[in-house]
C-alpha cells in the first residue's frame, strides 16, 4: 500500500509513497522519544535559531514548495507560494516570542518561592489535512517544537510529497532527524499510534468525524488533544454595510483555496433591505472569477483536490436545490480534465436544509436573508459549528457588539476570517476545542507544573 499523489488539474498520478511497515513505524516512535529528549534539553535560544533557519528556508524555497502544493492539491500557485511565506512568519513569531511565553511565572504564596514552569510533554502526533499542507503543520508545529516537543506528522494520503518535503525542511533547519518525522501510515494505524505510550498527545485538523474518532481514542489513553474541525462560517451583511467591499471580500472569503477552507465564509446572511443589491454585486464578483490551470497566474480557482470531494460537493448542491435552493450561478461540474467545479451561488436558502446545515467544502456560497441584525445573529448561531464569523457594517460599535454575540472562536468585523500568529485560533461546538497560535497555542502541549520551594 502507498500514499498516492494525483494532480487534480489533470487526474494524472504523480507519485506513490510506500507506507511504513510496522517495524519502521516502531523505529520512528522510538526515535521520537529520543528526539523529544534532545529538544527538551535545548535552550529556548537554540530552538529559536532553528525556527529562524526554517523561516529562511521557507522563504528561499517558497516557489519550490508552492509548486509542490499546487501539483498535489490544486490550489492556485500564487496562493500556494504565499502559504509557504506565511509559514515563515509563524516560525519567526515563535522564535521571537516563544521564550517569553514559556518563561517561569512567579506566584506569591506561603512558600519562600513558588512558580509555574512550562515543560514539554514529549512526542505529539499531528493528524493533518491536505487543504493547507504546509500551513496546517507549521501552525501547530512551530510552537510545539519551540516548546521542546518532538513532532510526528501523519499527513493526508494525497500530499505525501509535501509530508516528506516538510521532514527534509526541518532537518535542513537543524532539527535532528528524530525531532520531526513524517509517518506514512493509513487511518487504521492512527489508533495504534495514539495508543502507544511513547506518544504523549495529539492534534488533528480535519472533519468532525475524524476529530471525534481521534478524541475518543486519545481519551481512552488519557492523552490531551487539540481539534480544529469543520465550519459553516457566517458572513453577516448588515443593511448599513459597504456593499461593494462586502461583496468583494466575501467572494475572496468563500472562493480562496478553491473554496476548500474550514474558515471560509459559507453562509452569507444578509439583511433584507440590501439582500437584492448584495446578491447582484456578489454574483458579479463570482462570475468574474477565472477557473483554470492553477499554475496559470490568471487563474482564480483551480480544481478540487480529489474526484470524490467533487462528487460530494455536487451531491450537496443537488440536494440543496431539491430542497428549494436556487443556483443563481454554477451548480455543476466542469467538463474538462481534472476535478473542476463551477463557482456556485445558492439563493433562497432556508434553515434546516443542506446548504444551511452542512459544511460544503468547495466553491459554493449559500445566501440567506435575515429580517434585521438581531435575526442575522440568531441565524448565524443556528448551527452545530462554531469556528469563525464575519460581520460587515459601517457602525463599528454595533459590529463589535454583534461579534461578541457570535458563538465562534474567531469573530471579524469588516474583514474575512483568517488566522494570524499573534491571535489564538480555534473553534467551539463541533468545530473543535483548544487553540493554536499566539501564547495560547504554545501552551497547549506543555505541562504547567507547579514548583513550591520552602
Amino acid at each position: 500500500m502507498a500514499f498516492v499523489s494525483t494532480n487534480p488539474a489533470s487526474g494524472d498520478e504523480i507519485d506513490r509513497y510506500p507506507l511504513h511497515s510496522a517495524e519502521a513505524l516502531d523505529t520512528r516512535l522510538d526515535r521520537a522519544v529520543a528526539g523529544g529528549e534532545v529538544n527538551r534539553k535545548r535552550s529556548a535560544a537554540e530552538r529559536a535559531r532553528r525556527l529562524e533557519r526554517a523561516a529562511d528556508l521557507l522563504e528561499d524555497r517558497a516557489d519550490r514548495y508552492g509548486a509542490l502544493m499546487t501539483r498535489e492539491m490544486g490550489k492556485p500557485l500564487e496562493q500556494a507560494t504565499a502559504e509557504a511565506e506565511k509559514c515563515a512568519w509563524v516560525c519567526r513569531y515563535y522564535a521571537d516570542h516563544g521564550a517569553d511565553f514559556l518563561a517561569d511565572e512567579a506566584v506569591e504564596t506561603d512558600a519562600q518561592r513558588s512558580y509555574v514552569a512550562y515543560e514539554p510533554l514529549g512526542p505529539v502526533l499531528a493528524v493533518m489535512p491536505w487543504n493547507f499542507p504546509f500551513w496546517q503543520l507549521f501552525r501547530f508545529g512551530a510552537p510545539a517544537l519551540m516548546a521542546g516537543n518532538a513532532v510526528l506528522l501523519k499527513h493526508a494520503p494525497n500530499v505525501g510529497g509535501c509530508a516528506l518535503a516538510l521532514e527534509e525542511l526541518l532537518r535542513d533547519a537543524g532539527f535532528a532527524d528524530h525531532e520531526f518525522q513524517a509517518l506514512l501510515i493509513d487511518e487504521p494505524a492512527v489508533a495504534d499510534v495514539l495508543a502507544d505510550r511513547r506518544v504523549r498527545a495529539a492534534t488533528l485538523t480535519g472533519s468532525v468525524g475524524a476529530g471525534k474518532a481521534v478524541a475518543k481514542q486519545a481519551a481512552a489513553q488519557v492523552k490531551p488533544t487539540v481539534l480544529e474541525l469543520g465550519g459553516s462560517d457566517p458572513f453577516i451583511v448588515c443593511a448599513d454595510a459597504d456593499l461593494e467591499a462586502a461583496a468583494r471580500v466575501g467572494c475572496t472569503a468563500r472562493m480562496q483555496n478553491n473554496g476548500q477552507s474550514c474558515i471560509a465564509a459559507k453562509r452569507f446572511i444578509v439583511e433584507a433591505p440590501v439582500a437584492d443589491e448584495f446578491t447582484e454585486r456578489f454574483l458579479e464578483e463570482v462570475e468574474a472569477l477565472t477557473v483554470g490551470d492553477p499554475t496559470d497566474s490568471r487563474t482564480d480557482i483551480g480544481p478540487l483536490a480529489r474526484e470524490d470531494l467533487r462528487h460530494t460537493v455536487h451531491d450537496q448542491v443537488e440536494r440543496a436545490i431539491g430542497q428549494g435552493a436556487v443556483a443563481a450561478a454554477g451548480g455543476h461540474t466542469l467538463e474538462r480534465d481534472g476535478f473542476y467545479y463551477a463557482p456556485t451561488v445558492l439563493t433562497n436558502v432556508e434553515p434546516n436544509t443542506v446548504a444551511f446545515e452542512e459544511e460544503i467544502f468547495g466553491p459554493v456560497a449559500s445566501l440567506i436573508v435575515a429580517d434585521d441584525a438581531e435575526h442575522a445573529v440568531a441565524l448565524a448561531n443556528d448551527t452545530r459549528f462554531g469556528l469563525g464569523g464575519s460581520i460587515f457594517t459601517e457602525d463599528r460599535e454595533k459590529g463589535e457588539r454583534m461579534a461578541r454575540e457570535l458563538e465562534v472562536g474567531c469573530a471579524f468585523v469588516n474583514e474575512m476570517t483568517k488566522s494570524d500568529p499573534r491571535l489564538p485560533f480555534g473553534g467551539i461546538k463541533e468545530s473543535g476545542y483548544g487553540r493554536e497560535l499566539s501564547r495560547h497555542g504554545i501552551r497547549e502541549f506543555v505541562n504547567a507544573k507547579t514548583v513550591w520551594v520552602e
